[in-house]
């Protein structure tokens, strides 16, 4: 079994993180790490309650993203439009996968974390959590 880098490895920690955070907040985890050969990784999917009793939850797609404090911006700054074009594609990769989620309204997260930890450490940190970061049209 290949040992993670610590690069990894903290990517993974950050993302448990994130989903702790989120958990905690009411959302429901469906997947993590869900991967689309060709495509694209989506760090988290999660259910939202919904906001009314007649409505189905949303499906959220969650990126979790580290950084730290750099004169190229932060953490969240570094979700390009390349990125978000490619997570949308495998958002929609995801769903053409799982038609259960058919019918549920659907939006993007990001949960950010600027922080000044060595690479190859993890350390606590704030979670940024921005509700619909960007359209699915983007």
């Amino acid at each position: 079994m290949k040992l993670a880098s610590p690069r990894q490895q903290q990517g993974a920690y950050f993302e448990q993180l994130a989903c702790d955070y989120l958990q905690q907040h009411g959302l429901q985890l469906v997947a993590k790490n869900w991967h689309c050969p060709a495509i694209g990784e989506l760090d988290l999917v999660m259910l939202a309650p919904p906001i009314a009793a007649t409505q189905p939850p949303c499906l959220v797609f969650v990126e979790v993203r580290q950084r730290r404090p750099s004169r190229f911006g932060t953490a969240l700054d570094s979700i390009t439009p390349a990125k978000r074009r490619k997570l949308l594609a495998t958002a929609q990769a995801f769903l053409q996968a799982h038609d259960e989620f058919a019918a549920h309204e659907m939006r993007f997260d990001v949960v950010s974390f600027d922080t000044t930890c060595p690479l190859d450490s993890a350390c606590p940190a704030t979670p940024e959590w921005v509700i619909a970061a960007f359209d699915a049209e983007y």
